[in-house]
């Protein structure tokens, strides 16, 4: 009996370990929908002209990581820590596996080529720290990490990984 004891207790101090690694941080939901990533730095030099910019190089994927359900993003808000948003208003269709890259600037949308276009060519995510968030239709947070360029960005490369 006793050694029973100390096997749980072994397992829920593992557990509790485990839990204590998460990065609090990180808020997130049984939604299948994730945030993969963000290139929230874009290379070269930050400029929102919408003609000669580099906005289209600032990026945030969402990813589903489902293994059977089809996810429809219109109704779905990106924002980050000060309110800057983008609303999904048209179908956008994610199979199991799939992933949109959501780029500023203007553009096609395409399920084809996994893209969707903010509609603005300003600048949306800090270089050097923010919280990007994906919001579910009805409000409820889908995903939410938080990133600083000092603690998150390993490579320096201006592009941070929340799910593989």
């Amino acid at each position: 009996m006793r050694k029973r004891s100390v096997i749980a207790a072994a397992v829920a101090t593992g557990a509790l370990a485990v839990l204590a690694v998460t990065p609090a941080q990180a808020t997130e939901s049984g939604s299948a929908l994730k945030i993969r990533g963000v290139q929230y730095d874009a290379p070269g030099s930050d400029s929102n002209s919408c003609s000669t910019g580099n906005t289209r190089d600032e990026y945030l994927t969402i990813k589903n990581y489902s293994t059977t359900a089809t996810v429809n993003l219109k109704g779905y808000v990106v924002k980050d820590a000060t309110g800057n948003s983008f609303t999904f208003t048209t179908n956008h269709y994610l199979q199991p596996g799939d992933f949109v890259k959501l780029r500023g600037g203007y553009g096609t949308e395409s399920d084809a080529y996994n893209v969707a276009y903010r509609g603005s060519c300003n600048f949306i995510w800090n270089n050097d720290r923010d919280t990007v968030y994906l919001k579910t239709p009805s409000g409820a947070t889908a995903d939410s990490h938080a990133y600083t360029k000092s603690g998150s960005d390993r490579d320096g490369n201006g592009y941070v990984t929340f799910h593989g």
